[in-house]
């Protein structure tokens, strides 16, 4: 995917997907024991942290142009393979 578009609208599904999962792990929370659900929180609110920041530079890519798009990229990369792993142990813990 070379175009800005197409790399917006590959990195808007992604974060949907994340979002609907952390919104999966909230619920669970509610089911575990009292003293695992701070643990929990504390874990789905840093994830949640990570999401929002992630659309705050997706929203930057969008307001950028053509050119400085290719200069925000890595960065927003190496931000999706941060919240890639972390919605990935997450979910693995909390299953």
């Amino acid at each position: 995917m070379d175009s800005k578009q197409a790399y917006q609208e590959k990195m808007d599904a992604q974060l949907r997907e994340w979002e609907a999962k952390v919104e999966e792990l909230r619920a669970k929370i509610d089911q575990a024991k009292a003293e695992l659900k701070i643990e929990y929180r504390e874990q789905i609110d840093a994830l949640r942290g990570k999401v929002d920041s992630a659309q705050g530079k997706l929203e930057e890519l969008r307001h950028s142009g053509e050119e400085a798009w290719a200069e925000l990229k890595p960065g927003l990369e190496r931000a999706w393979d941060d919240i890639k792993t972390s919605v990935e142990n997450a979910v693995a813990k909390f299953s």
